[in-house]
């Protein structure tokens, strides 16, 4: 079971929170990008990139690797399993609750199938 309150959870959801650094993750699940690359699609300034790149890495979200004056960013899943159980709680607690819902509405319907036409009772 994961625990619920660890630094690196707060990490990974501080680095999560932030659009720009999700779609840089996005684009890094398709394989590794330089610098550069992962600021392309963004109005920012590369120094800006790379304040979001730290974010990331501190969190353990990717890897840079420097080959020669190229910095090269990798996705690091491990974190995001870390993240994705300890959502899977709360995925649990909805399935559940959505399940009673639905046998509700079944035996309501099976109920108003019941009841002859007109009767409202």
């Amino acid at each position: 079971m994961v625990e619920l309150h660890t630094p690196q959870l707060d990490t990974i959801f501080h680095a999560l929170g932030d659009s720009t650094r999700r779609r840089m993750l996005r684009d890094l699940a398709e394989g590794e990008r330089t610098v550069t690359q992962l600021a392309e699609p963004f109005a920012i300034s590369l120094a800006a990139a790379s304040k979001h790149i730290k974010v990331l890495e501190h969190a353990g979200l990717l890897r840079r690797e420097i080959r020669g004056r190229t910095h090269v960013c990798r996705l690091d899943p491990g974190p995001l399993a870390t993240a994705h159980e300890w959502l899977g709680v709360y995925e649990r607690f909805w399935t559940d609750r959505l399940d009673v819902l639905e046998r509700l509405l079944r035996e309501e319907d099976a109920r108003k199938s019941q009841t002859p036409e007109g009767d409202d009772a």
